[in-house]
C-alpha cells in the first residue's frame, strides 16, 4: 500500500506561483509513475501533470503547459507540481495519484493510490 499526502496549496494572486508536495510512504514510489489532477466546484477530476518512474517521460495538460513543472525526488519519496502564472481558473483542489506503469497517464481510473488533495484557490 502507498498513502499519499498532499500539501502547499493556500491562497494566491492571480499571477503567483504554489508549490505542491506529495509525500508517499509505506513503500517507495520509485518505480510508480505519478501523477496529478485537480478538481474543481461542480466538475470532473481533470488530468494536469503526469511523470514517469525515471523522470525520463513527463506529460501536461494543454491548459498548464508552459506554467506547470511536475518534479520528483525518489530519495525522498515526494513529488512536487510547481505552478506559476496561476490564473483564477485553476482554483480546484489538487490530488496526487500513484500507479504502477506510465501508460494511459491522463486516465484517473488507472491510478491506484491517491492523497486526499490539497485546495488551491487563485482569487483575480
Amino acid at each position: 500500500q502507498v498513502q499519499l499526502v498532499e500539501s502547499g496549496g493556500g491562497l494566491v494572486q492571480a499571477g503567483g506561483s504554489l508549490r505542491l508536495s506529495c509525500a508517499a510512504s509505506g513503500r517507495t514510489i520509485s518505480n510508480y509513475a505519478m501523477g496529478w489532477f485537480r478538481q474543481a466546484p461542480g466538475k470532473e477530476r481533470e488530468f494536469v501533470a503526469a511523470i514517469s518512474w525515471s523522470a525520463g517521460d513527463k506529460h501536461y495538460a494543454d491548459f498548464v503547459k508552459g506554467r506547470f513543472t511536475i518534479f520528483r525526488e525518489n530519495a525522498k519519496n515526494m513529488v512536487f507540481l510547481q505552478m506559476n502564472s496561476l490564473k483564477p481558473e485553476d482554483t480546484a483542489v489538487y490530488y496526487c495519484a500513484a500507479k504502477r506503469y506510465y501508460r494511459d497517464y491522463k486516465r484517473d481510473l488507472e491510478y491506484n493510490y491517491w492523497g486526499q488533495g490539497t485546495q488551491v484557490t487563485v482569487s483575480s
